[in-house]
């Protein structure tokens, strides 16, 4: 099996990332956060392999949607030899474009 494309996060992706932890820490179990991030790291891994996994969105620019868990989506596309991290959104806010 071939190792698959690099992952690159924009700080978009990385600020969202972080606020998110920040808001899972005071309302969430260690426990729940943990699962959150095994879950983070398996999708990472799926889409490194097959970056046409998860459906496309209709924002265009070849921008994928992966639901992490029930309550955040990781927005990605693939961009030349790596895949690009675009946000870490939560699903409970109201959606924008990208």
């Amino acid at each position: 099996m071939k190792s698959g494309y690099k992952i690159f996060w924009t700080d978009n992706a990385l600020n969202e990332l972080s606020e998110t932890l920040k808001y899972l820490e005071i309302n969430w179990t260690d426990k729940e956060i943990k699962n959150l991030a095994r879950t983070i790291e398996w999708t990472l891994k799926l889409i490194a392999q097959n970056p046409n996994l998860f459906q496309k969105t209709n924002q265009g620019n070849n921008l994928h949607r992966a639901v992490i868990l029930k309550h955040n989506s990781l927005f990605y596309r693939k961009k030349k030899n790596q895949i690009e991290i675009i946000s870490f959104f939560s699903n409970r806010k109201k959606p924008r474009d990208f």
